[in-house]
């Protein structure tokens, strides 16, 4: 169960429980004990979140790989400036 879990996870991303447990057609109760289990052994990282879709309130565990950091933006980061000395030698006074 618990390397099921990590497959999906791996292949998707980030996941709520009920969304692991209807793609590999388990028991929310099942897929939640996994959930804390891996948790617990620091190989998933959960919270309990609340979402708002369509006006309805979803609750549930979101879970994601440990260790797993999305990939940096590429180009130049906000607020980021331009080196003033670089400046003075291309225009120089």
């Amino acid at each position: 169960m618990k390397e099921s879990i990590l497959k999906f996870l791996k292949t998707n991303g980030e996941g709520l429980d009920y969304e692991i447990a209807k793609a590999l057609h388990l028991p929310l109760a099942v897929v939640s004990a996994c959930v804390s289990q891996l948790s617990a052994a620091g190989e998933v990282i959960s919270c309990k979140v609340t979402r708002y879709v369509d006006g309805k309130t979803i609750e549930g565990i979101s879970c994601r790989l440990s260790g797993n950091l999305p990939t940096p933006a590429r180009g130049p980061k906000p607020g980021a400036k331009r080196d003033a000395s670089s400046d003075s030698e291309t225009n120089p006074v």
